[in-house]
Formats: C-alpha cells, structure tokens, sequence
C-alpha cells in the first residue's frame, strides 16, 4: 500500500471549499474512490458534490 495526497474541493453550505487528505491505497484510482467515499460517508455529499483536482503518491 502507498500514501496519496488527495485534493479538491467540496461543496459546502456558503459554496465550495478547498480540501486535502492523505489515504493508504494501492493506486491513484482508489485512493480518488475512497476519497468519493469518505464525503459521503462522513458529510451526506454526493460525488457530484466533491471535486478532486489532483491526487499525487507520497
């Protein structure tokens, strides 16, 4: 497993705010997918909801 950092924005009540995270994944696709999941799973967003500009490998 590797270390990606994960950044983009949000959609928040007074419009979109900036975001950056580090998750363990095998690979870019699935730390941006567990990323997707996390929002949803923590703040009720939809993927709509949540933009991922950049995922980048530690």
């Amino acid at each position: 497993m590797s270390t990606f950092t994960v950044r983009g924005r949000f959609q928040a009540r007074n419009g979109w705010e900036q975001f950056e995270t580090t998750i363990d994944a095998e690979n870019e696709s699935v730390a941006e997918e567990h990323t997707y999941a996390n929002f949803g799973s923590k703040h009720g967003l939809k993927r709509t909801q949540v933009d991922v500009s950049e995922v980048e490998a530690q």
